[in-house]
């Protein structure tokens, strides 16, 4: 009875694994574990770099595309788009006077400074011949489309200038002084006109008509005035040379 104990109790040992076992295949395990951590790592990491691989191509798709457009040469108009009506619409909607290279870089017409001088020739025939009521003129160096003196009459009726933007005949006189004298110092001025005009002077210059244009090399160096782009483009002038002359003035026209 005793010895059928001890077999028994010898097969139970025999059956249970060892400690050293046991440490094998937890440690075989966990070598398992960290075998499919890595590979799901990796997995991770692979899918990763090739969503940023698609974002980076889409992104440099993108910019090629931009590059492309802007590197796009400019197309001549359609027929139903002549470059005379696209001259035309700029000017139009212009507020001031624009230089054929400015409408050259606006239109981006293959032609150049050429090209648009004739579609403005061309415009200004037109307009001619359907005894359109305005004009292309040069004015202060550029191109803007005015009315003809013809309507003035009408005109005036529609326009109510602002009080700030008048001149006062003081003004204007001190202006015209500027205009025809200078460069000239503000002591020639009071000297034409007999009075002192510091704070027209002053105002002249506010309403950018009059500008500082130097110093004279006399005693002092006193300050020299002239007038301003914008003072051309007011009284529609495109050189100070359009200027009228002293016999225009003295026989104005009917």
């Amino acid at each position: 009875m005793t010895e059928e104990f001890e077999k028994q109790e010898a097969g139970n040992v025999e059956e249970t694994p060892s400690e050293g076992q046991a440490a094998q295949e937890q440690e075989h395990l966990e070598e398992s574990n960290d075998t499919n951590d890595s590979n799901e790592s990796a997995e991770i990491s692979e899918v990763n770099e090739l969503n940023e691989a698609d974002v980076n191509q889409s992104e440099n798709g993108f910019e090629q595309g931009e590059q492309q457009q802007e590197q796009q040469e400019p197309q001549e108009p359609s027929q139903e788009i002549t470059t005379e009506s696209v001259i035309e619409a700029i000017l139009f909607a212009s507020d001031e006077p624009l230089s054929a290279e400015r409408l050259v870089n606006i239109s981006q017409f293959n032609g150049g400074v050429k090209q648009v001088k004739k579609c403005i020739e061309t415009l200004n025939q037109q307009y001619v011949e359907s005894k359109r009521s305005f004009r292309i003129e040069e004015i202060a160096g550029g191109f803007q489309m005015m009315t003809l003196p013809d309507y003035n009459n009408w005109l005036k009726n529609m326009l109510k200038q602002r009080s700030d933007n008048k001149l006062s005949p003081a003004a204007l006189e001190t202006l015209a002084i500027v205009a025809y004298k200078q460069p000239i110092i503000r002591a020639d001025i009071e000297a034409i006109r007999g009075v002192a005009c510091g704070e027209i002077v002053r105002t002249l210059m506010y309403k950018g008509l009059v500008k500082i244009a130097g110093k004279a090399e006399i005693l002092g160096r006193p300050l020299l005035y002239g007038t301003t782009k914008k003072f051309l483009q007011v009284f529609g002038l495109n050189d100070l040379k359009d200027l009228p002359k002293a016999e225009e003035l003295k026989q104005p026209q009917q």
